[in-house]
Order: structure tokens, then C-alpha cells, then sequence
């Protein structure tokens, strides 16, 4: 029987190598996006017979009824991948940056939760390899400047994915968290700064595919970027604040 994926942020960046991975393994996929032309034209130009389903993640209602469609139009569900994402420079002291912070904790987080939530239950039902999948970041890792929103929002994928793990082992079902590095994508294309391991898209892809199959509890990608992370995790605060403290700024969205 073919793997039955289910992606959210299907429509370009990582969720979207990631549904051409899975298509080129013979997965049976349901895509979730906001744009749905080219949420279309993703799911057109892929092998094999998929679902596509254009929404906003932050519908919660949306996100469960296309949940119980993609379960019973392919008889269950082996693999969900929460992918869709958001980031965005933040500054505290710029009040034009709140709406902006609720925005990134809502899609990052909370959206995430509201993935994996309506699939649990099918989940628990079933027998064989079920995967729930978030997707982090190294820059959950450690705070960085001017990324307070982002660091935070993959801080708490971090955690939770960690919690949701220990609550879901008995019932079989394994969570795996991905912590990408730099991925070439469209959201670090806008990054005015040096990005170190930079990786293609479905290089990623093709390794996260093979952690998640092997139930991986935690995953950095690149390897690289894990050793980084590592060493930066043990850094003493005053050593990391004199390090860190002058690091290039992601872009604002709400900057004139």
C-alpha cells in the first residue's frame, strides 16, 4: 500500500519539496496551502493521483474537515508533516511589530497543533508506522536578535513536538522534529546576510524523508548546522551575548 502523506505549506519552500519527494516514492498526498493556483499546479505536475486542499492554516475548522477528507478518501493516513511557516524580523520596542509577533506564534505554533490534532485520533485506530512531523528550526535553538518571534515560535515547535512525543508513545505513534538549517527556499532568499550550509531544497528533502521514515525523534539538516547548534547550546551566556549581540537583523515586514 502506498504511504499516505498529508503536508501543510505545500505550495512552495520545504512542504513543497517535500510533497515531490514523497510523489516520486508513490505517497499518496494531500497538500494544504493558501494559494490555491499554485497549490493546483504543484499537485498537477506530480505523479500519481493526490488531493489538494487551498486553505489558511489558521482556520482550524478548515484544517479538520480537510483532515477527515484526506483520511477517508485515502483509507488513512501514515505521515503528517506540519510544514507551513512564517518569518519575519520583529523588534519589541516597534509597536507595529505585535500584530506581526501573534501572527508568526499563531502560524507557527498554534497552527501546528491544529495539524496534528484531527489526525490523532484516526491515528490512534490504526496499526503500522504513523509519523506526526514539525517542522522547527536551528533558530529555536537560541534566541537570536531581531528574530524574537521566530526564535520563539520554533523554540516552542521544539517543545512541543518533545511533549506531544512522550504523550503519543504508547499509543504507537512517533513524532519526529526536523530542525532545518539554512534550506534554499523563498523565505531565506530575502535574507541580506551570509548563510552557512546552505542547503537545496530537495537535498533536504530527500534526508528528511529518510529521518522521518526511520522515526527519528529529533533531526538537524544539515549535519553541519547540528554540530553548530550543539556548540551553541553550551556556550555560557556571556560568551554567546558577546558573540550574537551584533548579528545581521532579518527584514522587518512591517518596515517602511
Amino acid at each position: 500500500m502506498a504511504t499516505r502523506v498529508f503536508i501543510t505549506g505545500a505550495s512552495s519552500g520545504i512542504g513543497a519539496a517535500l510533497a515531490r519527494e514523497y510523489a516520486a516514492r508513490g505517497a499518496v498526498l494531500g497538500l494544504a496551502a493558501r494559494r490555491a493556483d499554485v497549490l493546483a499546479q504543484l499537485g498537477a505536475s506530480l505523479p500519481g493521483h493526490h488531493h489538494c486542499y487551498p486553505l489558511d492554516v489558521n482556520d482550524h475548522a478548515a484544517l479538520a474537515a480537510a483532515a477527515d477528507d484526506f483520511v477517508a478518501k485515502a483509507g488513512g493516513v501514515d505521515v503528517v508533516i506540519a510544514s507551513a511557516g512564517v518569518s519575519h524580523g520583529t523588534l519589541t520596542a516597534e509597536a507595529a511589530d505585535l500584530p506581526v509577533f501573534a501572527t508568526i506564534l499563531a502560524t507557527n505554533v498554534t497552527a501546528t497543533v491544529a495539524t496534528f490534532a484531527p489526525f490523532v485520533r484516526h491515528m490512534k485506530d490504526a496499526t503500522g508506522p504513523r509519523r506526526l512531523v514539525g517542522i522547527a528550526s536551528v533558530a529555536g535553538i537560541r534566541g537570536l536578535p531581531g528574530a524574537g518571534a521566530y526564535s520563539a515560535s520554533k523554540a516552542a515547535v521544539i517543545s512541543y513536538c518533545e511533549s506531544l512525543r512522550l504523550e503519543l508513545a504508547p499509543a504507537g505513534i512517533a513524532v519526529v522534529t526536523i530542525a532545518p538549517g539554512y534550506i534554499a527556499t523563498p523565505m531565506t532568499e530575502k535574507n541580506a546576510y551570509r548563510m552557512p550550509f546552505l542547503m537545496p531544497a530537495e537535498r533536504f528533502a530527500r534526508r528528511a524523508v529518510r529521518a522521518i521514515e526511520g522515526g527519528d525523534s529529533y533531526r538537524v539538516i544539515p549535519w553541519q548546522m547540528g554540530v553548530v547548534a550543539k556548540l551553541l547550546r553550551l556556550l555560557p551566556n556571556w560568551l554567546y551575548d558577546a558573540a550574537f549581540r551584533r548579528a545581521p537583523h532579518k527584514a522587518r515586514q512591517s518596515a517602511p
